[in-house]
C-alpha cells in the first residue's frame, strides 16, 4: 500500500516508509527470502555496503542476525513505527527494511473486457476463456462458494445454466426477454454430456431418467 506522504507511517526520526507490505503475502506466496533480503538490506544500508547473495547458497539467518548486530540495530530486525496520521507510536515493532521492487508490466488498460454473447467452446458449449478471444468471465469453483455463502440461488443457477452451457436455455431466455415474459426453467447442461461421454470411454455403461420438475421455488419463504 501507498498513501501520500504524511500519511506513511514513519521512524523515530521522522523518516517515512515507502511502501507497506501486507505480511500475509509472505505465508501464502511462501516467499520467505523477501523477509530475509529486508533484514540483510536493512543491516548493509547502515554499514554502507551492497549485499549481492546468491540464490539458495546465500547468508543464512545466523549472517543475518550478525550483520545486524554489527549494524547496531536490533537482533530481530523490527523497529518502532509511528503512525502517520496520529503520530503514536504502534503496539509492536515492524520489519522494516530495503528490498528490491520491480514494477510488473499488468496493467488495468490491457486487462480490461467485457462481452455480451459471443464464441462458444464446440466440446463443452461453454464460453471461450481469454480476452483475445472474446471470452467471458471464468466463474470458478471458489466464486460458486461465494454466492452460495449469500444465498443466491436464481444468480447461481443462471450463471450455471443459461450462462454457460444451456444451449437450449441460453436461446429461449433470450426470447423471453424480447418478448417480455417470464425465463423458462432450465435445461440439463451441456457438461453433463460431456460427463457422461467420458465415463462412456472408461468402459462405465451409464444410462438415466430425466424428469422435467414442477417445482417452482419463487415466492417461497419457508427456506
Amino acid at each position: 500500500m501507498i498513501r501520500p506522504i504524511e500519511d506513511m507511517p514513519h521512524l523515530e526520526d521522522g523518516t517515512p516508509v515507502d511502501v507497506i507490505l501486507n505480511p500475509l503475502g509472505v505465508a501464502s506466496r511462501m516467499n520467505l527470502g523477501q523477509v530475509l533480503e529486508i533484514h540483510l538490506g536493512l543491516a548493509a544500508k547502515t554499514l554502507g555496503y551492497r549485499a549481492i547473495v546468491p540464490s539458495f547458497v546465500g547468508g543464512t539467518e545466523d549472517d543475518i542476525r550478525k550483520e545486524l548486530i554489527d549494524a547496531g540495530l536490533p537482533e530481530t530486525g523490527k523497529l518502532n513505527l509511528y503512525n502517520g496520521l496520529t503520530g503514536e507510536m504502534f503496539e509492536s515493532p515492524v520489519a522494516i527494511g530495503y528490498i528490491y521492487i520491480m514494477k510488473l508490466n499488468h496493467l488495468v488498460e490491457d486487462k480490461i473486457h467485457m462481452r455480451s454473447t459471443g464464441p462458444y467452446s464446440l466440446i463443452t458449449q461453454q464460453p471461450l476463456g481469454g480476452k483475445a478471444q472474446l471470452g467471458g468471465q471464468r466463474f470458478g469453483e471458489m466464486e460458486v462458494w461465494a454466492l452460495e455463502g449469500y444465498g443466491a440461488s436464481h444468480t447461481l443457477q443462471e450463471m450455471l445454466t443459461i450462462k454457460s452451457d444451456d444451449v437450449m436455455g441460453r436461446s429461449a431466455a433470450f426470447e423471453s426477454i424480447i418478448r417480455g415474459q417470464e425465463i423458462r426453467k432450465p435445461n440439463l447442461p451441456a457438461s453433463f454430456n460431456v460427463l457422461l461421454a467420458e465415463l462412456k470411454s472408461l468402459g462405465l455403461d451409464i444410462s438415466y431418467d430425466y424428469e422435467e420438475t414442477t417445482d417452482d421455488f419463487r415466492g417461497r419463504t419457508d427456506g
